[in-house]
């Protein structure tokens, strides 16, 4: 039964990182138009219509009082933190090395998993993270060049990211997915409308504009969904590493809509990131085999 939760939790990874890198494109595309404040109001209020429906008719709404449980409430501000600063990012690097950027929130997912819900980490995959980890500082290239306030805004993003799915596998499963969804959504349209006026105030969109956002919030949605279910479903260690599955669409989509070409950091650097985070899969998964054989070695007769 484990084998086909985690089946299922890698297919709600990959349709989710489809769903957030397309909607990723999309929000990049309008950026030059309007600051983060009005692509978050204007993109959360169409996903909060979208989402809202879908729960209302699924029966999927509960008590705003859940908002009280700390699992709920962490996650919901780890997903605005993880949506300011990514969005801010978009606007100001590739797409693709934003993306690359992002790889390395497996790595970091683990170690909050071993840090915060005491999950078993052995020194090889601790070296691993590291290593991980180097990868993303040879993509942001410390120097003039490469370390730049974006690119350390994709790395806060992976932390805000990482407290978010860590807190997802500690919600009551019970609570309804899409419940998770709508109030996400609602909070995130709220901060996005606060933040309007700071930032330089409501700019006119154009209707291609507007497509673009209303096109994103649907892909928004499809994201919020699949990795709820991904992380209630599959075992963390198993299923991240499927989080890669978004450097094809991120370079794909970066090649063909923005003309832009991949350098040798960047590659260099998601080889490294990529190549820990797998090994830290296979050490989980190796270590996960050996937990049910053990298991299931008969006790000696007495």
């Amino acid at each position: 039964m484990q084998s086909s939760a985690n089946l299922r939790g890698a297919i709600f990874m990959c349709l989710a990182m489809a769903g957030f890198t397309c909607n990723d494109a999309l929000v990049k595309s309008v950026t030059g138009e309007m600051n983060v404040g009005q692509i978050m109001l204007v993109r959360g209020f169409l996903t909060s219509l979208l989402v809202l429906a879908l729960a209302w008719h699924f029966g999927a709404m509960r008590s705003i009082t859940l908002l009280r449980k700390p699992a709920i409430a962490l996650r919901i501000v780890a997903e605005v933190g993880a949506s300011i600063t990514y969005i801010n990012a978009l606007g100001q690097i590739p797409l693709a090395n934003a993306s690359a950027i992002l790889q390395a929130l497996p790595l970091a997912v683990t170690l909050g998993a071993a840090l915060f819900l005491s999950e078993p980490v052995g020194w090889r995959r601790w070296l691993a993270i590291l290593v991980g980890f180097l990868g993303v500082l040879i993509i942001l290239r410390p120097g003039p060049e490469g370390f730049t306030i974006a690119a350390l805004n994709v790395v806060a993003s992976v932390f805000c990211a990482a407290i978010r799915d860590l807190c997802t596998r500690r919600i009551d499963p019970a609570v309804p997915s899409l419940f998770i969804s709508v109030i996400t959504a609602v909070v995130i349209t709220l901060t996005g409308a606060v933040m309007v006026v700071p930032l330089g105030g409501w700019q006119p969109m154009s209707l291609v504009s507007f497509g673009h956002l209303a096109a994103a919030s649907l892909l928004l949605l499809v994201g919020y969904q699949c990795i709820v279910l991904a992380m209630r479903n599959g075992e963390i260690a198993i299923i991240a590493p499927f989080r890669y599955t978004s450097l094809i669409w991120s370079i794909g989509i970066g090649i063909l809509f923005f003309a832009e070409k991949p350098d040798v950091w960047m590659i260099t650097g998601i080889v490294v990131i990529v190549a820990s985070g797998l090994y830290t899969f296979a050490r989980e998964n190796k270590r996960r085999v050996e937990a049910v054989a053990q298991r299931s070695v008969p006790e000696s007769p007495k």
